[in-house]
């Protein structure tokens, strides 16, 4: 586990599927995202199976919050989302990541910026990366604040690089170096 603030990342387990099926084809949390079809069962199992087969560094990760004590006085844990590393290269020591909040009530309360700084010192202080970069939709103002929030800088600008919703999309590419990282 690792754990933050409020937060905590733990391994994607098959019972996590369900829910994640569900946020993955919520068409308000898919604005947000690179999905464009919706997902079966099978398709989500298929994923799982390919998250388990992938490298320790590039396994998705769930975020959980702590809810209220339970009787016995030790937190209750709740699944919100999902988080991971992908395309690390180990020469260059960096890696792309995704997250997703796909709980909608835990929108707009701060739990995406603790996420992506807890994966950020995640990978520079666990993976020993020196660079983090994400893509992110030109349409996406609620990740955007989170990253900009995160100290991420703007690196540059994809051009109607994604079609989503009979349109095309700039994607905007931001990124953080380790001695940039003050967590």
């Amino acid at each position: 586990m690792i754990y933050g603030e409020r937060l905590r990342f733990r391994a994607v387990e098959l019972d996590d599927l369900p829910t994640l099926l569900q946020w993955v084809n919520d068409p308000e949390v898919l604005h947000g995202l690179g999905i464009y079809l919706p997902l079966s069962m099978a398709d989500e199992q298929e994923w799982y199976e390919g998250v388990r087969k992938r490298p320790p560094d590039e396994r998705n990760l769930v975020i959980e919050v702590s809810q209220a004590a339970n009787q016995v006085g030790e937190p209750v844990w709740k699944m919100i989302g999902g988080c991971g590393f992908f395309s690390l290269n180990s020469r260059t020591r960096s890696a792309e990541f995704g997250i997703m909040i796909g709980d909608k009530r835990y929108w707009d309360q701060g739990y995406g910026t603790e996420a992506v700084r807890m994966l950020c010192q995640h990978g520079f202080n666990t993976l020993n990366l020196n660079r983090i970069y994400l893509r992110v939709l030109a349409t996406n103002p609620r990740a955007i604040r989170a990253y900009e929030k995160a100290d991420f800088i703007h690196e540059g600008r994809q051009r109607q690089a994604e079609f989503k919703d009979g349109g095309y999309i700039d994607m905007l590419v931001m990124s953080m170096l380790r001695d940039e990282f003050h967590g």
